[in-house]
Order: C-alpha cells, then sequence, then structure tokens
C-alpha cells in the first residue's frame, strides 16, 4: 500500500526522518519494529509529561494536534485504545483508503516532530503566502493574547457547552488552510477580506457576553476617557439567557430561511455533537478535507484599513455604511458593499443566492452570529479604540448589524448588534422582524475560513 511514508511505522529512537511530511512524498508500510510506545502514550495522556516536557508556548500545539488524531481515529472507526498499542495501529491502518492513510501518517509524524524536536513542524510555504497576504502571524498573536487576557482561552482551550474542551487552532493550521483554498479566496481577498477574526463558537453565550461586559470594564479602567456605562455596560434582553443551551435552545445557527417551521438551521449541540466543521455549518459538506477546528470559526472580513491592508496588518472591521454611502472594493470582481436598509429576509436572500453562483460578488460568504460579533467588538476596540456599530455618533455615519447567521424560531426573530453611543453601553438586541427594513440597519458578512 503506497503513502506518505509514515515514520510512525518505523523504528526511530530518536528522531523523525529530517524531511517534513509532503503531499508528494511516496513509500510503502514498513515491516520494521514500530516506534517506541512514547509517541502513543503521548496520544492518549489526558495530562502528559511529555507536553510539560515541551516549551510552554507549543502546549497548545501538542494537544491540537493528539486531538486531532483522537478525532481521525473515532471518524475512521479506529478503537481509542489502538493508538497506544503500535502493532494493533498499524493493523488498523492498514485497512485505510490511500487518502486517509497518507492523512494519519502526516498527523503522526507531525506530531512526533513536535515531541522530538520540541518545536513544531512547520510549511515554510504556507507560512510565507500566509504572511505575504494576510499579515497572518502578527494578527494570530494578536488574537491568542486578547482571547487569554479576557479569559477565553485557558491553557490553550475552550470548554463548550457539551463539557468538551476545544484547542485553538494553531497558526500554522490556519496557514495551511489559506495556503489550500488560496485559488477560492483569490477574489475575496482583492475584495479586501484579509482581517482574522477567531471565535470560540462551542462557549455558552452567556459565558461570552459576560466576558464582554468584563472586558469593557477594564477596558474604562486602562482608558478613562472612554464613556461606559458601568452599572449596565452591555444589555442583551430576556431573549438571549441561556438561548444557545439546554434540552430546547431558542437559538439556531445559520438557518435556511426565516421562518418558525422549516428554517433548516441547527443548534450549537447539534453542530458539536455532529463533529461538523465550520464548512459542514455553511452548506459545503467539509470539502475542506479534514476535521476543521470543532468548537471554533475563522472568519475573514474587510478591516477598517482597506486602503493599507496590502502594506500594513488589518485592523479592526469596516462599518456598514448607510444607504447610498458605500464603495465598492476589487477589481477583478468588484464588490457592492453591504448597506444598511435591506430586510434581514433580503440579507439571507442574497446570501443563498450567492452560494449557487460563483460569479456573484458575495459568493463564499456568511452572515455573522452573536459569538462572531462580540469577538469583533472586542477586538474592534482594542485594536481602533473605538466601538464597533457605534450608531448615532455625530462623527461616523455606521449601521446597526443584523445578525442573519443565527434566528429565534419560536418568536421569529433575528437579532441585531451595536453600540449605543449616547447611553455608552453594547447592546445584543433579538426583536428584528425578519421583513422590517430600516434606515439605519444593516447587516455584515464575513467569509469562513
Amino acid at each position: 500500500m503506497s503513502l506518505s511514508r509514515p515514520t510512525v511505522f518505523t523504528k526511530s529512537e530518536n528522531c523523525p526522518s529530517e524531511v517534513p511530511p509532503t503531499a508528494g512524498r511516496r513509500g510503502t508500510l514498513s515491516s520494521e519494529p514500530p516506534l517506541s510506545a512514547t509517541l502513543h502514550e503521548a496520544i492518549l495522556a489526558s495530562s502528559s509529561s511529555i507536553r510539560d516536557s515541551l516549551p510552554k508556548e507549543h502546549h497548545v500545539h501538542f494537544e491540537t494536534l493528539r486531538q486531532e488524531i483522537i478525532d481521525f481515529a473515532q471518524a475512521h472507526g479506529i478503537p481509542r485504545d489502538t493508538l497506544s498499542k503500535p502493532d494493533a495501529l498499524r493493523e488498523a491502518a492498514s485497512k485505510l483508503s490511500i487518502p486517509d492513510l497518507q492523512q494519519l501518517a502526516t498527523l503522526l509524524e507531525r506530531f512526533e516532530h513536535l515531541i522530538v524536536k520540541k518545536e513544531p513542524w512547520k510549511n515554510e510555504e504556507t507560512l510565507e503566502y500566509a504572511e505575504e497576504h494576510y499579515h497572518l502571524k502578527e494578527q494570530y498573536d494578536s488574537q491568542v493574547k486578547l482571547l487569554e487576557e479576557v479569559g477565553i482561552l485557558k491553557e490553550g482551550a475552550i470548554t463548550g457547552i457539551d463539557g468538551h474542551e476545544y484547542s485553538v487552532p494553531t497558526l500554522e493550521q490556519i496557514a495551511s488552510r489559506l495556503f489550500e483554498r488560496r485559488k477560492e479566496l483569490e477574489t475575496k481577498h482583492d475584495q479586501g477580506f484579509t482581517k482574522l477574526l477567531l471565535v470560540p463558537f462551542g462557549m455558552s453565550l452567556d459565558s461570552l457576553a459576560e466576558t464582554l461586559k468584563q472586558f469593557l470594564i477594564k477596558y474604562k479602567e486602562s482608558h478613562s476617557s472612554f464613556d461606559l456605562d458601568i452599572n449596565e455596560p452591555l444589555w442583551t434582553g430576556d431573549g438571549y439567557e441561556g438561548a444557545d443551551i439546554g434540552d430546547s435552545p431558542k437559538l439556531v445557527y445559520y438557518p435556511q430561511s426565516f421562518t418558525k417551521e422549516g428554517h433548516g438551521g441547527k443548534t450549537k449541540r447539534e453542530m458539536l455533537e455532529g463533529q461538523e466543521t465550520p464548512g459542514q455549518a455553511r452548506g459545503d459538506d467539509g470539502r475542506t478535507g479534514d476535521n476543521g477546528w470543532r468548537g471554533w470559526t475563522i472568519h475573514l472580513l474587510q478591516p477598517s484599513n482597506p486602503e493599507l491592508q496590502d502594506t500594513e496588518t488589518p485592523t479592526g472591521f469596516a462599518p456598514i455604511p448607510r444607504e447610498g454611502q458605500g464603495t465598492p472594493q476589487g477589481d477583478k470582481n468588484p464588490r457592492p458593499p453591504l448597506e444598511s436598509n435591506k430586510s434581514p429576509m433580503e440579507y439571507l436572500s442574497l446570501l443563498q443566492s450567492s452560494q449557487e453562483d460563483i460569479d456573484s460578488p458575495y459568493h463564499d460568504e456568511t452572515g455573522l452570529t452573536p459569538e462572531d460579533w462580540i469577538m469583533a467588538f472586542m477586538t474592534h476596540l482594542t485594536e481602533t479604540g473605538k466601538p464597533l456599530d457605534d450608531v448615532w455618533n455625530p462623527t461616523e455615519t455606521e449601521s446597526y448589524c443584523d445578525l442573519t447567521g443565527v434566528f429565534f424560531p419560536s418568536s421569529v426573530y433575528v437579532p441585531y448588534a451595536f453600540w449605543v453611543h449616547e447611553d455608552y453601553q453594547a447592546i445584543l438586541f433579538y426583536k428584528d422582524d425578519p421583513r422590517s427594513q430600516v434606515g439605519f440597519i444593516g447587516a455584515r458578512f464575513s467569509v469562513v475560513v
């Protein structure tokens, strides 16, 4: 059976191959004695001394790779305990298809490289591409730092509503995905979708809302000129409380219509339990070819400084212009801006029609969720010193943001979010009629990587 040469199936007490795994390298399963059980022990150990022997900055990468291997085994019917038995793993792997065998070999070889070399394997080509086109490292490091500072990331992971831990995607994972999809994303890049946003989707919305409250209070403490209602920095209304948890959650994600019946959306728990990738959640059947980064969504949005994005790191997020005040962006397929004064149903219809039309300037875009908006708000304020969607600021012309990536079926409402300039608080409201058309309410779309 031919596959990318898996060092994990050969004897290698000291180090893996000096040549990193690539899709073009071919070989066969070796009949030599397997690698020592150290690697296999590291995969299953819940608190690994091997992980702790690595530099602290690589602990997250260790846990992410470890979980990818476990998830791969589960998805392909390989018993979990087989991962700690080299001979049994070889036997199970011999039954895989060649592409699956190559994927497993690559995962295990990268894991071995990390353990032995004490550093992640790096595909320089993908990293260079992501840096040139997205300034990825600075964006990634900045966002991970924010996630840690606000208490979302604990030892490199979040706890989902299902009680499972989900490690933050690594820089290398995101760079690889951007490189793999570079042809698909070429038009979106030209249209300015270069601003990275890491979203801990698996967390409860209540926890994220509380995080935003505490973030605003701490931001006020370090920025005395920032006007804030300390007593109520975030107002959500009763509709949001527990909206994504419980046996019958009120909120569904990625609806196909804003109707009480037949909306086509899924609850957060359904998405997590179904082990869906972000790609599957947005309807492309997971064609990205792996398990994605469960519990997280990774977005590209248009930044607040599009004119500088080719030479400087993108910062903040572009505002939603009022009707007639936007500027198209992109040379290859100019994208008319999403302007206000359309109903949520119109925005959703635009999204749906563009998915089947590869020539649409909105192709491959999706609506935002409350989780997306909370992370975007904290990122925007940190990077620009200004609140996102500051609607009634006399010096700005911005709009409320309809969150068309979610829906409240029982009440038939679409939520929206904004910053109240006069009251100095963020608002997550949930009572926008899908048919309503308001001059100062618009929508913001993103590209899910």
